[in-house]
């Protein structure tokens, strides 16, 4: 069932808002990540340019996509205006600070009316050309949204663990005695950065994740899918209380080291839950698409059977070795273990990948699944041979930057969730795809 039509009930017309407003803030977010990551410190002038850029774009894309017109930019300005709040506080307390309160209240209303007219001129701008075909799902596109904020949470916290900078920020869930979202810009630097930006990042990504679930409450007709929404809402909370729990030990909002207890297992499994979140929303986009609302084919799968017994094995290879990265990454003791599955599970992935794309149609999801696996596990060998290369005493004779040696296993980690979602993805697409004859044998 899509939901491109605007003629239907206002929850789910507002999909085309929530999907483009929260792609948009998500986009601005990574901008002013990479422009403001230690060392390399992006002028003032050119972020400017690069975020108006990113809202005239956003209104665009709505201009071009819905006929909303001016109107729809205006709202997609404030919705993302208003989003990202949760990073204009710290800005906002560096002008307090060094300028004073009356600054800030002038500040605040210009960015609001800045926004809002940015969005409007670009979907005015997006409204003059042909007007693209109607997007078939716009929750699904949210869904998407959600996986990319994901993704960039997961860069966010590999870099921390990189970085070694997991606990630069000595308390939870304020930073150094601040509110979270009122810590000085000005102030994140050095480890601090890695880490309070990761904080924030999860505070996008939970929200994401709300919104998305309260929306697919409202307007979703799967009972089961709702369940998963419910389930994807919990499991960021929890990843959220882990990754605070893993710098305090404990409740509290004491700064004090005889008052906290870091703990390093909880690093562990905060990294490793990480990744299963990012595969559970990867799976929220995939049942949410257009493509998994359509017919199952009516041309049978000789070998579904067995494709869905290896998808499903291949999902709990690469779990047993994320658990196996997680360990090697923290305590530097499962390398010879994590190694020897990572040469079972490429072979797995290679016969899993092969089988979906020469046993699909070309337009089957299963298809495309199996080429990016594929693509993906070599991609993933030759970044674990980097990430060894810089991180091991075998390395040391080459005189690798601080920067490569934190992007080369932080890229490892990546693809690993990267990994784990397209095996996900492809169990689900094996299942859909699957005759509905065989498919009711098998229940």
């Amino acid at each position: 069932m899509a939901d491109s039509s605007l003629a239907s009930s206002p929850p789910r017309a507002a999909a085309d808002l929530l999907a483009v407003s929260f792609g948009t803030t998500v986009i601005l977010w990574m901008i002013g990540y990479i422009c403001r990551m230690p060392p390399a410190w992006v002028p003032s002038p050119i972020v400017l340019i690069l975020m108006v850029a990113c809202l005239l774009f956003g209104g665009v894309w709505i201009g071009r996509t819905t006929p909303r017109g001016w109107k729809g930019g205006l709202q997609i300005g404030l919705l993302a205006s208003f989003l990202n709040l949760l990073v204009l506080g710290s800005v906002l307390t560096d002008h307090a600070e060094s300028r004073g309160i009356p600054t800030v209240a002038l500040w605040l209303p210009g960015w609001f009316l800045l926004a809002a007219l940015l969005g409007a001129i670009g979907a005015g701008l997006g409204a003059l050309r042909p007007q693209r075909a109607p997007v078939d799902s716009w929750t699904g596109r949210f869904a998407q949204v959600g996986v990319g904020a994901t993704f960039l949470l997961l860069v966010a916290g590999g870099l921390v663990t990189s970085k070694d900078a997991g606990l630069a920020v000595v308390d939870w869930p304020n930073s150094f005695g601040y509110n979270m979202f009122l810590y000085p810009l000005s102030r994140m630097t050095g480890g601090v950065y890695y880490e309070h930006a990761h904080r924030l990042f999860g505070s996008l990504v939970g929200l994401t994740t709300l919104c998305l679930a309260v929306h697919l409450w409202l307007v979703e007709d799967r009972r089961w899918l709702k369940g998963l929404a419910l389930v994807a809402l919990l499991a960021v909370i929890a990843q959220g209380v882990m990754g605070g729990l893993r710098v305090t030990g404990r409740f509290t909002l004491s700064a004090s080291p005889e008052d906290t207890a870091p703990n390093l297992l909880l690093a562990a499994v905060h990294g490793v839950f990480g990744q299963v979140f990012f595969a559970l929303m990867g799976s929220l986009a995939v049942l949410t698409s257009h493509s998994y609302r359509l017919s199952r084919p009516a041309s049978p799968v000789p070998t579904s059977r067995l494709d869905i017994r290896l998808a499903d094995s291949f999902v709990v290879l690469l779990f047993a070795q994320i658990i196996l990265g997680a360990i090697q990454r923290h305590y530097a003791n499962a390398l010879i273990s994590h190694l020897t599955l990572a040469s079972i599970a490429t072979l797995v992935a290679l016969v899993v990948g092969i089988r979906g794309f020469a046993l699909h149609p070309s337009s089957s999801p299963a298809r495309k699944c199996g080429v990016w696996l594929i693509v993906v596990v070599g991609l993933q060998l030759i970044s674990g041979f980097g990430a060894l290369l810089t991180t091991l005493p075998m390395g040391s004779a080459y005189s690798f930057s601080e920067n490569v040696r934190a992007f080369l296993p932080t890229l490892h980690q990546a693809l690993g969730a990267i990994l784990l979602a397209l095996s996900v993805a492809l169990a689900i697409w094996v299942r859909r795809e699957m005759p509905s004859t065989q498919s009711a044998g098998e229940a």
